[in-house]
């Protein structure tokens, strides 16, 4: 049951109804997310006294919510009953969701049988995938939870973009894409002219697009600008589960294994060899903090034929073994 009446600024005299928008805040939510999100549509009616969106904070059980950073955010009231004209924001976090109740599931997919529009911010994608909202769909995940969607949920077409519109389902990476995606809706519901007043109240010289990626480009995550050498890192990294040989990789960028060699001992001092098996590594301790995936299952996921191999690399690298490195 709603317990407070939600939150608006005051109504301009010939306003249209407010959209009526719920965050509901999971056990990892990131506060970043939050308060970009809700300082967005602040900013959409405080610029001009225009009540366009009203906003209530939720949890399941109605108390308080505290994120891995340890802020503390009281809410509205527990999951309050659905009403047309609502919009359902979904807030987890970059984590390891710690689990997503039945009672949060069914209200998700109450939300949908409704024609409720959904928007999942970083984490929250979660609880979407796992309610089977987004079967055959392509959903935004942040950088660092798309291995684990993508194991969990083949079925899902995971992006690497900052937010992907799906009619009625948003899906955003989260952290600052979080802000461009909330621009890029109030432009949406209200037009260019309130996206851009709400932006310049936030300081925010321009929304990007969704289709941006997240991340630098293999030439800046490499810190050099060589093309072949950038070939070379992309392709490993689409190629974890099965891995190419130092030949291969050479022979599709152009280079004989010797050039190659030298590139990476040049710009990363390390061997592709040394290099290739610690993006397998990293993608494995992904499945292992993110998953409740079988350990001989990580192992072929992240391109190791045998566990008893896959946990002795693992633990000379990380100097734990892979059960260790279980959170549960």
């Amino acid at each position: 049951m709603m317990t407070k009446p939600m939150r608006t600024l005051p109504q301009a005299a010939e306003a249209v109804p407010a959209c009526r928008c719920i965050f509901l805040l999971l056990p990892t939510f990131s506060p970043l997310d939050l308060s970009s999100a809700v300082a967005a549509l602040e900013a959409a009616s405080r610029h001009d006294g225009t009540a366009r969106y009203d906003w209530r904070v939720v949890s399941e059980d109605g108390l308080p919510v505290t994120a891995p950073n340890g802020l503390g955010v009281a809410v509205d009231g527990g999951l309050p009953e659905l009403m047309r004209g609502s919009m359902v924001f979904i807030c987890g976090g970059q984590g390891v969701e710690p689990g997503i109740s039945l009672k949060v599931l069914g209200w998700v997919r109450k939300a949908q049988r409704m024609g409720l529009p959904m928007v999942a911010l970083g984490g929250g994608i979660m609880a979407l995938a796992r309610a089977g909202l987004l079967s055959g769909r392509q959903a935004s995940a942040h950088w660092a939870q798309r291995a684990t969607l993508a194991e969990m949920h083949p079925d899902v077409e995971v992006k690497s973009s900052l937010f992907t519109i799906d009619g009625k389902l948003i899906t955003c990476a989260g952290g600052t894409a979080t802000v461009d995606m909330m621009l890029n809706l109030i432009s949406d519901h209200h037009g260019s002219d309130v996206a851009t007043a709400a932006a310049d109240l936030m300081v925010c010289s321009s929304a990007r697009k969704g289709s941006q990626d997240q991340t630098v480009s293999e030439f800046g995550r490499a810190g050099v600008r060589h093309e072949k050498l950038a070939a070379a890192l992309g392709l490993m990294r689409s190629n974890l589960e099965e891995p190419l040989t130092p030949g291969g990789i050479a022979d599709l960028v152009g280079l004989s294994v010797r050039q190659l060699e030298r590139l990476f001992s040049k710009y990363l001092q390390t061997t592709p060899k040394v290099y290739y098996t610690k993006l397998r590594l990293d993608y494995a301790r992904s499945l292992l903090l993110q998953t409740n995936m079988r350990i001989i299952d990580v192992a072929l996921a992240s391109g190791f034929n045998s566990q008893t191999h896959f946990a002795k690399v693992y633990r000379r690298y990380f100097g734990k073994s892979p059960h260790q490195e279980r959170p549960f």
